[in-house]
């Protein structure tokens, strides 16, 4: 049938570009949805083709991505005006690779089910980089049947596919435990950071030893290197993370789990974000952190 090996992508931010662009390496025609034009434009002059509403590239594709950043951003894109279910063809699989809470995973997955379409919880994880290069990890869940459509897209844009299940909700699960790990990670970083400018340490120096010690984390190798450089691109915006542990708090809350890290981790999140840093690299908590100190930290003026 025409289009069987078309792909969509929702949503060009950092990690649906990658996306695109490695469907797209790997020979996957490629439709894109966008707000902003200049990613659309981008889309296009990689080969890809730029669709003005998620029913159009869903009408064309037999695997949907969805990228958005909020589980109301994807309700809207999947069920709004000109959502893409009520437009794509029964059998379509929509992977849902947003971060939200598993209760609207599993609630949208179904809705998609009842509509006649198949689809993934499907969340990921390796940052920009490896968005754009192919190499995410997803953490997915979802019926056999979807797998099995989406394999040769899905392989395109990831290194490590966890299978979790066939259940929808197994992803979200997952990759909100992950989302906990990496949002104390950061937060810890930029404490270790501004406490060793804080006793007159070289932040360059301090950087490459702990990356060689037992200390290190993912994280810190990366958002370390960030505070070193006084580099606050956002390549991950604080925001995200003040949407994500707010998750982590929302459902622990539910559970009675305790999780005193995540909430510590959070109000730093959310005060660097009322101060006007929420669009920053998610690393520009330092700066809260060393504004309190009093010290200064490389490329932030005082």
């Amino acid at each position: 049938m025409p289009g069987e090996r078309k792909a969509a992508v929702i949503g060009l931010g950092s990690m649906g570009w990658g996306a695109a662009v490695s469907l797209l390496r790997a020979g996957i025609p490629t439709l894109g949805v966008d707000l902003r034009r200049e990613a659309l434009n981008r889309l296009e002059s990689e080969g890809g083709l730029a669709c003005a509403t998620p029913a159009i590239a869903a009408a064309e594709a037999r695997v949907v991505f969805v990228f958005v950043v909020n589980a109301d951003q994807a309700e809207a894109v999947l069920f709004g005006p000109d959502g893409a279910v009520p437009a794509a063809r029964p059998g379509t699989v929509f992977v849902l690779c947003v971060t939200m809470p598993p209760s609207r995973a599993v609630d949208l997955a179904d809705r998609i089910a009842r509509a006649g379409m198949l689809a993934i919880d499907a969340p990921v994880s390796g940052g920009s980089a490896k968005a754009l290069s192919g190499e995410m990890t997803i953490m997915a869940s979802g019926p056999a049947q979807a797998f099995e459509t989406a394999t040769e897209a899905i392989d395109a844009v990831s290194a490590k596919v966890f299978r979790l299940g066939d259940t929808p909700g197994q992803g979200s699960r997952v990759k909100m435990i992950n989302q906990l790990l990496a949002g104390v990670h950061i937060a810890a970083t930029a404490e270790a950071m501004t406490l060793g400018a804080s006793i007159g340490l070289d932040l360059r120096t301090l950087y490459d030893v702990i990356r060689e010690c037992a200390g290190n984390s993912w994280m810190f190798e990366n958002r370390g290197a960030h505070i070193v450089e006084g580099d606050y691109t956002p390549h991950s915006a604080v925001d995200i993370f003040v949407k994500d542990l707010g998750i982590v708090a929302g459902e622990a809350s539910g559970t009675g789990c305790p999780t005193p890290l995540t909430r510590t981790a959070l109000a730093l999140f959310s005060k660097a974000s009322a101060e006007g840093l929420g669009g920053e690299d998610d690393s520009a908590v330092a700066k809260i952190l060393a504004a309190e100190a009093g010290v200064v930290l490389p490329g932030v003026g005082t």
